[in-house]
């Protein structure tokens, strides 16, 4: 028993004199993951410069509705390079085999698509990387409605095959922090996509994020390839698509209820039609704020009065103070409005002209606001403006009483038509009238501003509201 306890100590002893001479002979290192500045053979040009050659291809500007024509960078010619910066990431599942660079970090102008048969990408290619890629033998052109770069594949943009990936694309030692581009959604245009912006105050659709079952980002079952869902913009009322993989790691995340900013790219939905903002990850949305800017619910206020027009302007009053031209009733379709406009005859007329309502009690209730459905056309100007009066007298000169501007922000805030009349009217949001007490009137004025507007203004509904 003795030495069989003796020859268990010596072995114990052996074998941490061996474990420790294992620690101390082998050093291990991180493994060597520098990148060094590669050494290329040929130009090095810029994005713009492949943007220049499609626009010459196309005619002298870039067609996006053009999926047919590329231009081919041949093997034979010069060898060239296109450097660019990368704004995607594939880590969370949201791109695939696909590299959007753009071509400064800061300040961008140009982005381009680049499609490769490679996935994960992000490992190699981060945000903020810049890269270099070998255009001979590449084609570029219009794909899905953005500038695209790659191989051939029948009659259009194809994958750069994954065992030409070393011998095209080039990783540079840069890696730069990506500023991206404040944009507002009424300002998206296609020389834009590509780039990676930041959208400030916006939310997604109150029915889509809010409520009891609200939406995931894309893992409904009516979401086949992706999930498209709507973001809209608290500044006025422009909305976009906001586009998620049904690929993505995120996708069964619920849509957040808040609003706030995001940073996201800017590109294209399949048919290359329409303008999708897509995100790297659900990180890159900040929707910090809990206070929504939702339009308001009609449901929750009791209608105190209303005039659709529908009688004409009966009851209302029509005054010219400038000008022969005024307010008419009117309908189309059958939808009845009262119609402005200081258009005649390929002429624009002076023309100020009071649409003034019958009197109204604004101490029989409380808390009230004003809401309008305007439509316009051949929009050049804004003519129409709102007020309301305590001590007008009916058939006298407007200029005799005192008035109180209204709702101009909301009524400069609606979508403008500049071109022919559509039928479609937008309901601005609630005009505070809270304030007012007694009798008062509410006067729409069309002014031509000495004519040099002549908008078509069609005020098609009245209302005046209180809270449920």
């Amino acid at each position: 028993m003795k030495t069989l306890k003796i020859n268990k100590l010596i072995l114990l002893l052996i074998g941490l004199v061996v474990f420790n001479a294992c620690v101390q002979d082998d050093e291990f290192s991180t493994p060597n993951t520098s990148v060094t500045e590669p050494d290329l053979d040929g130009d090095v040009i810029e994005i713009t410069s492949i943007a220049g050659d499609v626009a010459q291809l196309h005619g002298g500007g870039i067609d996006y509705d053009n999926d047919e024509d590329f231009v081919l960078y041949d093997n034979d010619a010069q060898t060239e390079f296109v450097q660019g910066y990368v704004v995607s990431s594939d880590e969370g599942g949201n791109y695939f085999e696909e590299i959007i660079i753009q071509n400064n970090p800061e300040n961008p102008t140009v982005g381009i698509k680049v499609l490769i048969d490679v996935n994960p990408l992000f490992v190699r290619y981060e945000v903020g990387r810049k890269v270099y890629v070998k255009l001979n033998g590449l084609y570029a052109g219009i794909s899905n409605g953005v500038l695209t770069l790659g191989t051939l594949d029948g009659e259009r943009i194809g994958k750069i095959p994954s065992a030409q990936e070393n011998d095209v694309i080039f990783r540079s030692a840069e890696q730069a922090m990506i500023v991206p581009m404040p944009l507002g959604i009424e300002d998206f245009t296609n020389n834009r996509t590509n780039l990676m912006i930041e959208l400030q105050d916006v939310q997604f659709n109150r029915e889509q994020a809010t409520g009891d079952n609200p939406l995931s980002y894309a893992s409904e079952a009516f979401d086949e390839f992706d999930g498209e869902r709507i973001l809209e913009s608290c500044a006025g009322p422009a909305t976009s698509t906001f586009s998620t993989s049904t690929f993505a790691d995120f996708k069964g995340l619920t849509l957040p209820s808040g609003r706030g900013s995001m940073t996201a790219v800017l590109t294209k939905d399949f048919f290359g039609e329409v303008f999708n903002v897509v995100v790297n990850s659900p990180e890159d949305i900040n929707f910090e704020d809990v206070e929504r800017c939702d339009p308001f619910d009609i449901n929750d206020f009791d209608i105190v009065y209303e005039e659709n027009f529908t009688d004409g302007l009966t009851g209302w009053e029509v005054v010219n103070t400038v000008g022969t031209r005024q307010w008419q009733a009117n309908d189309f379709d059958g939808e009845f409005y009262a119609r402005g406009s200081a258009f005649s005859g390929g002429t624009i007329l002076q023309m100020v002209s009071w649409l003034i309502s019958p009197s109204f009690d604004f101490d029989a209730q409380a808390d009230e606001s004003l809401v309008l459905e305007i439509a316009d056309a051949f929009s050049n100007g804004d003519p129409l403006r709102v007020y309301y009066s305590n001590d007008y007298v009916s058939g006298n000169d407007p200029s005799t009483a005192t008035w109180t501007e209204i709702g101009t922000d909301q009524i400069l805030a609606l979508p403008v038509n500049t071109g022919f009349f559509d039928n479609e009217y937008d309901q601005t949001d609630l005009i505070d009238l809270s304030g007012v007490t007694g009798d008062a009137v509410i006067a729409f004025v069309y002014d031509s501003n000495n004519a040099t507007v002549s908008t078509t203004i069609d005020l098609s509904d009245v209302k005046i509201l209180t809270p449920q």
